[in-house]
């Protein structure tokens, strides 16, 4: 019989998420000119090291901006993981959390993979254990294993598929056109919206983003009756009762564009807010508006920005590149197999036509 993960507490609720946002410290501010010192500084030793930078949506502005001027790229983890991968640079500086880090080390193991700091990391991640989620599949050995790209090198290594909020529906949609049951990790918000829409026999592991965990569709009701011609946008991580209010649901990218294509002038977003600098820079026309968390009180740990993308900065960037520190690594043994199924999803994307999926 198929065995449920129900031991395992959620990632927000463990005393581990807990330690690591205690010490997830934000970087200080700094003055105009003072960053615009830190840029060329950098910008100097990633022409002396031939050095790319990769930088997340969610991470802060100041990094995307630096991404684009650089010759680098900003973008959702499929595009990154991408990018890093067919790039000609002898060291990979990621902007975002610890998984993006190492899905491109293994992608790229000849390359130098750099961090601007190894402590920003994923609850997604550290509440999907390596023993227990083996465990879990050991237990359950008639399912295909499928992993969401914010997990582990050694849960990658574990699984069979991993895929990005891009492109799951459509390797979900076709494990289940061959029959295939699924044992899904570790997101249990996005495990049941692919669920939901296609119908697939999948078991779902139990954890939660932090940050999209937190959008609450009362508030976006009574924000909808405020912003009547909005669209609603949402990542697939928020809760269902979210997603069905939403117009169109969609990874980062898909957000993007949507927010771009659409014609409303008033966009709701229920993702990580970073986002904002790049829906500002695709159609500034357009007035975007965070959906409503849990709000500034004790109940609300991200306040609609992830506390480890968060902790990348300039500084801290230009301290990794400058002495090659905050290196990621990965056992070439675990590596080799967790390439399996990241070639997979590469494979995949590159052969099958991507698309939002929403009401609008």
């Amino acid at each position: 019989m198929p065995q449920s993960p129900d031991n395992i507490p959620l990632a927000s609720d463990t005393k581990l998420v807990k330690d690591y946002l205690d010490r997830a410290a934000l970087p200080p501010a700094m003055s105009g000119a003072d960053k615009a010192e830190l840029e060329q500084k950098i910008k100097a030793l990633m022409l002396e090291k031939n050095a790319k930078l990769v930088a997340h949506y969610y991470t802060d502005g100041d990094l995307q901006e630096l991404a684009d001027k650089t010759g680098g790229f900003v973008g959702d983890s499929l595009e990154m993981a991408r990018f890093g991968k067919e790039c000609d640079a002898d060291i990979l500086i990621v902007a975002g959390v610890r998984f993006m880090g190492e899905s491109a080390k293994i992608l790229s193991p000849d390359k130098t993979v750099l961090m601007p700091t190894l402590e920003a990391t994923c609850s997604l991640d550290i509440a999907c254990p390596i023993d227990k989620f083996s465990a879990f599949c050991d237990a359950n050995p008639d399912r295909t294993v499928v992993v969401y790209a914010n997990t582990s090198a050694a849960v990658k290594a574990r699984s069979d598929w991993v895929v990005t909020s891009s492109i799951a529906l459509d390797v979900v949609e076709h494990l289940m056109e061959q029959g295939e049951k699924i044992l899904w990790a570790p997101d249990r918000h996005l495990g049941h919206y692919i669920k939901k829409t296609t119908g697939a026999d999948m078991l779902l592991w139990d954890a939660a983003c932090i940050v999209h965990e937190e959008f609450k569709a009362r508030g976006l009701q009574d924000m909808r009756q405020m912003y009547p011609d909005a669209a609603i946008l949402a990542h697939p991580e928020s809760p269902d009762a979210v997603l069905n209010i939403a117009d169109v649901i969609g990874s980062t990218t898909q957000i993007i564009n949507a927010a771009r294509d659409l014609p409303q002038m008033d966009i709701i977003v229920a993702t990580d807010q970073g986002i904002f600098h790049k829906l500002q820079k695709v159609a500034p026309d357009k007035r975007f508006i965070i959906a409503p968390t849990a709000g500034n009180d004790a109940t609300c740990r991200s306040c609609a920005h992830c506390p480890w993308m968060a902790m990348n900065s300039l500084q801290n960037l230009y301290d990794s590149l400058s002495h090659e520190s905050d290196e990621i690594l990965v056992d070439a043994d675990l590596a080799e197999q967790a390439m399996i199924p990241l070639r997979r999803m590469l494979y995949f994307a590159a052969t099958h036509q991507l698309k939002v999926r929403g009401k609008a």
